[in-house]
C-alpha cells in the first residue's frame, strides 16, 4: 500500500488528488489530510437545501462537491480527512466496516471507545465524530471520511441545514447534541498534528509492504488540472437548479431521498433527485429516464424497476423508492 504524504489544505485540491492517486496508481492507497474551512457535499446532495449559503459567503467558506454519495460535512483546521483507494475489489464498495476498522483500533489504543454505528458513523459514546463515504472508479473503490478532532462546532450549526427527518432518525434535537471532537476523549492530550502523525503511523505499521509516497512538482501539476477541470468549476460544484413544482423528501432505509419534479399536463417535463444515500452509478441515468413518463405510480415504477436499482440506492428497494415520488 502507498501512504502518500500530502500536507496540502486547498479543499478542491485535495479533491482532485484523491481522484489523480485513483487513475494514476494500481495499488491500495491511504493518505490523511486536512482542508482549510469548506463544506463538503455528497455527488447527490442539493446544494440549495443543504448551505447556509449567506453565512458561507459572509465566512469565506469554500463550498466543494465530493465525487462519493453520502451527506454534507463542514471541515475547519480541526478536522482531518482519511482516504483509502481499494484496488481490483468491487465488492469493497458500501463496505463501510473494512475501511473503517483500521482508524477505529488506532482510537481504542488511546483509550477512546470508539464504535462503528448506523449506516456510516463512528461515534464515541452515542456521538458522531466521523461521517464516511464511498465512490467507484472503474475496478477500484474511493472511501473517505472526516475525522472531528477540535472542529468549531458552533460553526459548522451556522453553515448547515439539517434536515429535520435526520434529526428526528437519530432522536436528537440539534446536530451540536449530537457530535463529539475526539480531542474531548483524550486521556493524554495532543495537538492536532500530532495526532495525525500518530494516526498515521499506527495504521502503516498494521500494514504490509507500506511504501512512502511523495508527490513530485509534476504530479502537483496534473492534480491542478484536474482541480480546475471539475473541483473548482461552478458547473459542478453548484449543479442545475430549474425550478421545480413537485417537491418531496423522505427517510428510507438507505438515507434521505428528496425527489423534485417538472410536471406539466401529467407528465415529468424534469427530474432531479438528491440525498445523502449511497450509489455506485450515476443518479442522472434515472433522472432521464423518468423524462416523458406519466407521474402516476405504476408507470414510475414500470421506469424504476428496468434499473439495477441497488446500484444507484444502496439499500433501498423500487417498493420503498416509489414512496419518495407519490
Amino acid at each position: 500500500m502507498l501512504f502518500v504524504e500530502n500536507l496540502n489544505t486547498i479543499p478542491y485540491r485535495n479533491h482532485a488528488l484523491e481522484e489523480w492517486l485513483m487513475q494514476k496508481f494500481n495499488e491500495d492507497c491511504f493518505m490523511l489530510w486536512r482542508n482549510d474551512k469548506a463544506i463538503l457535499l455528497g455527488k447527490n446532495q442539493n446544494l440549495y437545501k443543504e448551505v447556509n449559503l449567506p453565512y458561507a459567503s459572509e465566512k469565506g467558506i469554500k463550498i466543494v462537491r465530493r465525487l462519493s454519495g453520502g451527506g454534507t460535512v463542514f471541515t475547519d483546521g480541526g478536522n482531518i480527512m482519511f482516504t483509502f483507494i481499494s484496488c481490483n475489489n468491487r465488492q469493497d464498495f458500501a463496505d463501510f466496516h473494512k475501511f473503517t476498522a483500521p482508524i477505529l483500533k488506532a482510537l481504542q489504543e488511546l483509550g477512546i471507545p470508539a464504535e462503528f454505528s448506523g449506516r456510516n458513523d463512528l461515534t464515541i459514546q452515542g456521538k458522531k465524530f466521523s461521517g464516511n463515504a464511498q465512490c467507484r472508479y472503474r475496478d477500484k473503490v474511493l472511501h473517505h471520511g472526516t475525522l472531528m478532532y477540535k472542529a468549531n462546532t458552533d460553526e459548522l450549526m451556522k453553515a448547515l441545514k439539517v434536515s429535520d427527518l435526520k434529526l428526528k432518525s437519530k432522536g436528537v434535537a440539534s446536530v451540536k447534541s449530537r457530535v463529539t471532537n475526539i480531542s474531548s476523549h483524550m486521556t493524554h492530550p495532543m495537538d492536532i498534528e500530532e495526532f495525525r502523525r500518530y494516526l498515521f503511523e499506527s495504521v502503516m505499521s498494521e500494514t504490509k509492504n507500506a511504501k512512502m509516497y511523495r508527490l513530485s512538482g509534476s504530479d502537483w501539476e496534473e492534480v491542478k488540472e484536474l482541480e480546475q477541470a471539475r473541483h473548482a468549476k461552478e458547473e459542478w460544484i453548484y449543479g442545475k437548479n430549474p425550478k421545480f413544482n413537485i417537491e418531496k423528501e423522505t427517510k428510507l432505509p438507505g438515507g434521505i431521498v428528496q425527489v423534485c419534479l417538472v410536471v406539466h399536463k401529467g407528465k415529468v417535463e424534469k427530474a432531479g433527485i438528491y440525498g445523502d444515500f449511497f450509489s455506485s452509478m450515476d443518479i442522472s441515468e434515472i433522472e432521464e429516464a423518468l423524462v416523458g413518463v406519466l407521474y402516476k405510480k405504476d408507470h414510475l415504477e414500470k421506469i424504476l424497476q428496468t434499473f439495477e436499482i441497488d446500484n444507484y440506492f444502496k439499500n433501498i428497494t423500487v417498493e420503498e423508492l416509489i414512496t419518495a415520488f407519490i
